[in-house]
């Protein structure tokens, strides 16, 4: 099951308490003070990993709390520390906090980490506070609270290429042919729920990811269809493909419609590289005039391919490649 977001509770560890404590030797009735101090209590850590898809694991369990630091001991010996608690997630991963909003980060990079949570110190044993008035202080410092808050997992998959089109346009069927990925696939609307990944092998040794978005339909922007729940999932695509079907009786409109979601929600997503892939060319006419009229209309590349056939394909993967690098030679 595919999960985007989730709400938890991250609470670090307390640090241990110091302790009073006196040297008790033989021969030596008045020892001085000897309280060692408390450990640290355990961060909550939120580590990005690649072998994670979703965050399915955060709708069974919901808290989440650090080990707290063991109490100092007498002979000046310091309390253990108490252990991190590490919490993994895809990478993707937007961190907020829930009661301010703010983002506390956004994890890109497999393995990359942050600490959301800091476990509290541990504190002072009483000999710390001898002094030469006051040699045998019978008081220590208590651990301090670690800390605590609630905070959102939004995750956002990171691909390279990702298809949009409105319902029943042919995303999920491409993705089946280009990756072993099998989504979902039927002659009705909706039929993608939940995004789709897939690894495109290109030539040999090389590959790049696809991300199949559940259909957007006008409106998408403000939450109609599937909107807002999967408009986020196109952010991090370094290039985005329209599929419109090639019997469409108004390309350039459906065109105009998908362009104009995307700025509504991120106008930032127009300075991506597009391609429009006209899909189902095996259902039209070898007619070239309207692919004419296209040309003069669209401002960006265009391919006429068919899943079913496997007409333009491997042009279509040669042409995607090329956008993939020209986009990470410009950033």
């Amino acid at each position: 099951m595919f999960i985007d977001h989730a709400k938890i509770s991250v609470t670090a560890g307390n640090g241990g308490h110091g302790i009073v404590s006196f040297r008790r030797e033989k021969y030596v009735p008045k020892g001085g003070p000897n309280g060692g101090d408390g450990g640290k209590g355990g961060d909550v850590i939120i580590l990005a990993v690649s072998n994670l898809q979703t965050l399915l694991d955060f709708r069974y369990k919901r808290k989440f709390k650090a080990k707290s630091g063991k109490h100092g001991q007498g002979a000046n010996k310091t309390g253990h520390s108490g252990q991190n608690l590490i919490i993994r997630v895809p990478r993707g991963t937007l961190i907020k906090d829930d009661e301010t909003g703010d983002v506390l980060a956004d994890l890109v990079a497999d393995n990359q980490q942050v600490v959301v949570a800091k476990g509290g110190k541990g504190g002072r044993g009483n000999a710390h506070f001898a002094t030469a008035t006051n040699q045998t202080p019978r008081y220590a410092e208590l651990g301090e609270e670690g800390e605590s808050r609630q905070i959102v997992l939004e995750l956002k998959l990171i691909a390279d290429v990702g298809l949009v089109g409105l319902p029943n346009a042919g995303k999920s069927t491409l993705l089946s042919r280009l990756s072993a990925a099998r989504p979902k696939i039927a002659d009705y609307p909706f039929t993608t729920l939940t995004p789709n990944l897939g690894i495109v092998k290109y030539k040999e040794h090389l590959s790049f990811i696809m991300a199949d978005i559940p259909g957007l339909i006008e409106g998408a922007h403000e939450g109609k269809g599937l909107g807002l729940d999967f408009l986020r999932h196109i952010e991090r695509t370094k290039v985005i493909a329209f599929l419109i079907e090639s019997i469409s009786e108004d390309i350039f409109q459906i065109y105009q419609v998908l362009k104009n979601e995307l700025r509504l929600y991120n106008f930032e997503l127009l300075s991506r590289p597009f391609i429009i892939v006209l899909t189902k060319s095996d259902l039209i006419s070898s007619d070239n005039s309207k692919g004419l009229e296209l040309k003069k209309r669209l401002d960006i590349p265009y391919l006429k391919i068919s899943a079913l056939t496997g007409e333009g394909l491997e042009e279509l993967k040669e042409m995607m490649w090329n956008l993939i690098n020209q986009d990470t030679t410009k950033s």
